[in-house]
């Protein structure tokens, strides 16, 4: 399968952490298959990895039923395009990565007129919206888990799935370098420091932003010697600062570009918005406290869909509450604070969460690219195979 074999592969990823997830699954590809093409819609990651970007991930980039639902023709119309585009240029598989409510209906259309069909990263079908089993066994011919408890929940509906490890934990150091990386953030040895992460996305930043960072008053005021870092994503920078100058004025908030990763090994604890975030901190090692806060109405549609009593991803893998959570009117910056503090105060506790996450890290830890890519591999194989017979 590998040799002078170049498969024309499609992807579709949605926002940055899916640009994240398709850049690393792009090397594994061309490892396998060097002159391989790749096209669709993509961030900077993918486009370092060769890949044609079509549309820009941004355009994916929306948030909740509500938002969603004010993007629906734009987002519908690029569907439709896309969709049209790919059939008539036959790819040998398209993977759609993440992005579920956009990726799952172009690969029902793209599956229904034979095109092989991969989805990378299950929906939280654990978590809520289970009824869309149904949906997944039409658009794709094999999904990617990044969990081990979800392909058996695959296979109780017929529809097959490997488990291929998470990439972050192949990527993120099993020991993080705090020392080096408070070095290259000018942060002392010897200061606590707090990363603050409120989300990637705009109506992340709207929602949960200004109590994330009334938190930090509270704190600052209560440990003037801490440190407060946040990392946000470039094309946000212009609406995080007005925010901090808002509700942080006096407070020692240090706004960088983009380096989380760096924060997240250099911090004592982190505030942060629930989302693959709280997972990159689990793999840090970090004790967290994990909020999210929604507009009212995408709340209350959330609300009634929940199966699990957690939300933040380490709780939910760990089944248990081992790092607080704090949700819609429970996430005040009085409280965010007090959990901030708790974390400081208790180092033994900090210390049993490190272990917990340590457990978890080596659990995840599968070299995710070279995995997913052996199971893309046999579906293309198993299409061509199927070509070459109807011939």
């Amino acid at each position: 399968m590998s040799g002078d074999f170049a498969p024309k592969v499609a992807m579709v990823a949605g926002e940055v952490s899916g640009d994240l997830l398709a850049g690393l699954l792009l090397g594994g590809l061309k490892a396998r298959w060097p002159s391989m093409t790749s096209a669709g819609i993509g961030g900077p990651r993918m486009v370092a990895q060769g890949f044609d970007a079509w549309w820009p991930h941004e355009k994916l980039a929306v948030f909740g039923f509500v938002d969603a639902l004010k993007h629906y023709r734009e987002l519908s119309g690029i569907r439709q395009q896309l969709g049209d585009r790919l059939l008539a240029q036959r790819p040998d598989v398209f993977i759609g990565v993440d992005a579920p409510d956009f990726n799952f209906g172009l690969e029902a259309r793209l599956k229904a007129q034979g095109v092989k069909t991969v989805h990378f990263v299950s929906p939280s079908i654990w978590a809520w919206r289970g009824n869309r089993l149904n949906k997944i066994a039409k658009s794709t011919d094999h999904m990617l888990c990044m969990f081990p408890f979800e392909p058996e929940l695959y296979a109780a509906k017929g529809i097959p799935a490997t488990f291929v490890g998470h990439p972050l934990a192949d990527t993120i150091p099993m020991e993080p370098p705090c020392e080096a990386s408070r070095r290259s953030l000018g942060l002392p040895l010897d200061a606590p420091v707090l990363a603050v992460l409120p989300g990637s996305r705009r109506s992340e930043i709207q929602h949960i932003a200004p109590a994330f960072l009334q938190a930090v008053t509270i704190l600052s005021h209560q440990r003037p010697d801490m440190r407060f870092v946040m990392p946000v994503v470039p094309s946000l920078r212009d609406m995080v600062l007005p925010l901090v100058n808002r509700y942080a004025p006096n407070a020692n908030v240090q706004v960088l570009e983009g380096r989380s990763h760096e924060v997240l090994a250099a911090c004592d604890v982190t505030l942060i918005a629930s989302g693959t975030a709280t997972l990159e901190a689990a793999l840090f090692k970090r004790p967290m406290v994990i909020a999210y806060r929604l507009s009212g109405l995408s709340w209350q549609l959330m609300k009634r869909m929940r199966y699990q009593p957690w939300v933040g991803l380490p709780n939910v893998l760990l089944k248990d509450f081992v790092v607080p959570e704090r949700l819609q009117d429970a996430a005040t910056p009085e409280q965010l604070a007090t959990d901030v503090l708790h974390w400081l105060d208790h180092p033994a506790k900090v210390l049993e969460v490190r272990e917990r996450f340590t457990a978890l890290h080596h659990a995840l830890r599968r070299d995710t690219a070279r995995c997913a890519s052996d199971a893309i591999a046999q579906i293309v194989e198993d299409g061509r195979h199927g070509q070459i017979k109807t011939h």
